[in-house]
Order: structure tokens, then sequence, then C-alpha cells
């Protein structure tokens, strides 16, 4: 069954407060990793889109895992009296570590109270055997979510935006994560240059298939980039927010019933971002989906709201 039929999708929103029975909120953490992209094992440059701060520019900070806890609940602490969180490992390539290391991390994480699951942002070709063991060992503790960039399913995109590896190397990972019981959600970049809607469906069809969750996430050219300096030589050009919109819809379309859709856009540092600057103005964006969604009768639940926020 499809993400339209009903008129319903299945948000994030949902999907939490189902889960563990209040609205939870992720805490941006580091885990002080790097990326075989970035430390010349693959490459130096990163993806052609990333920033320098490995897509964790809202991320905390700290001397340990309990203080950047701590640091990033102050963040959101107007917006929730539940104490019940979800630590994000978000920076960079959180699995490209040792496993002792990365294994003291989560550990860390799933120990303190207010943590009611963990979610690691990482590569597909990361996830090694001894890291499968040791998601499999937290997942037994708390829930595991693991998020994989994997932008598109395109081999001619993926090269151009320097991935660095093959769409069976997401495919193995996968399943080895859904054979565990792992909560599996993947990545996806709306507007990559060259794309057509067809490449874009095809990949929001291939995670349908493959993942649990989907996050979709407008392309942000951002400084310091090369995709900032391929942008400044008009080689392409950004989505619009009407394209944008009618893309998303098109997308959840594809996706089945029960695949959490975690996003449905996102937010570039303003500090960073070069274009689109609407993406800026998120009340805008999010009121602008509000109504496109309900317009075209896709729900969350039964009610004509998208359970964005």
């Amino acid at each position: 069954m499809k993400g339209f039929s009903n008129g319903h999708y299945y948000s994030l929103n949902q999907y939490l407060r189902e889960t563990f029975g209040c609205k939870v909120y992720k805490l941006a953490l580091r885990g002080g990793c790097t990326c075989p992209n970035r430390d010349g094992t693959l490459g130096t440059k990163g993806c052609i889109f990333c920033s320098a701060g490995g897509s964790g520019e809202f991320a905390s900070d700290g001397e340990s895992v309990s203080r950047m806890i701590e640091k990033a609940k102050l963040r959101v602490r107007s917006k929730t009296r539940d104490n019940k969180f979800i630590a994000y490992f978000q920076t960079f390539t959180t699995t490209y570590m040792p496993v002792e290391k990365l294994e003291t991390l989560l550990l860390d994480a799933v120990s303190q109270d207010c943590i009611c699951a963990v979610s690691i942002g990482t590569r597909p070709d990361c996830l090694q055997a001894e890291i499968l063991e040791l998601l499999d060992k937290i997942n037994r503790i708390k829930p595991v979510w693991v998020e994989l960039g994997l932008q598109t399913v395109s081999d001619k995109t993926a090269e151009y935006i320097r991935r660095g590896y093959p769409l069976s190397v997401y495919d193995e990972a996968a399943e080895n994560l859904q054979a565990l019981g792992i909560n599996t959600i993947a990545h996806v970049i709306l507007g990559l240059p060259g794309e057509s809607r067809a490449d874009m469906l095809n990949t929001v069809r291939h995670v349908g298939a493959t993942a649990n969750g989907i996050k979709l996430q407008l392309l942000h050219i951002l400084k310091g980039t090369d995709l900032a300096d391929e942008y400044s030589r008009g080689t392409f050009s950004a989505l619009n927010l009407e394209q944008y919109i009618d893309i998303v819809c098109d997308c959840i379309e594809e996706l089945p019933e029960d695949v959490v859709i975690h996003r449905l856009t996102g937010d570039g540092d303003k500090k960073l971002l070069i274009a689109p600057l609407w993406s800026g103005d998120k009340k805008r964006v999010l009121n602008a989906l509000n109504r496109s969604l309900c317009e075209k009768n896709i729900r969350q639940g039964s009610r004509c709201k998208s359970g964005l926020g």
C-alpha cells in the first residue's frame, strides 16, 4: 500500500507518540569522529555538498556524553515538559572509529535515564561485522536507529557528488541492519544537480523497499563547499519552493504506509546558506507544505495536519 492510500502518511511525530507515549525531541551530539571521505581513505574533500562541520552545525559539543546531552537539552527545553529524548550522533560518520571507543560512547548515552533511543548517522560502508555486533548489543538495551546517507540511487549522480560507494553497499547494509531488527533510516537529497523528477522518485521507491524510515532533504548550497563553486559557475539551478513541495508530495505517494517519514524538509545554517534562500524561512516552508498536503488530501492520521515542526 502506498503512503497516499487513504490520504494518510506515517510521520515521525505520530511514530514517536505511539512508541514512547509522548513527543520526543532529538538531541544533536558530536561523536568526535571523521569520515573516510575526508581522512584520505576514500578522499579528502568529502561529499560535494558537505560543509566543514560534517552536516552537524546544530550539534552540541562537550567533554562527555552526559555534558553534551545536558547542553543539547537546553536548546529544546522550552518545547517539552517530558524528559524523553533521542541521543542523535549527527556529525560526520559515527561508526568510523574504533569499536571500543564507539561502545563507550553509546553505552554512556543509553545509560542516561532521559534517553529513550539512540540515532546514529553513518555511511553504509562503515558497518563492518564488529560494528553490527555492537549495534545489536546496544539495541537490546535501548532502541537504536541507524541513519544511512544514501542521497540517491543514481550511479551517475553518486559519482558526481563523490559519495564513494556503490548502491550495492547500501543494500547490503540495510539488509544487515534489518536482519538485526535495527531501525534503518535513509537520507535522500532532493534537487541534486542533473537529477530529474523520475530520478528522485526512483530513489524514494528504493528506500521504501529497503528501510523503515526516510529523511527527505532539500539540497542546500553552503559556503565553503565544492557544490557552492559549481553553483557560482551556473552549472545547475536550485529548486524553488513550488518545485520542492510538488516533488515532496510525489515522494509521499511512492512510500509504503509503514515507512516513517522523519523529515520533509531541513534547516541549513543561515550563516552558510547560499541557496535556496527561501529555505531559511522555516515557518513559510512548513506552512506551504501543510497547505499542499491538505489540498492533495495527504494527511497524518485523521487530521489535515502534516505533523511537521
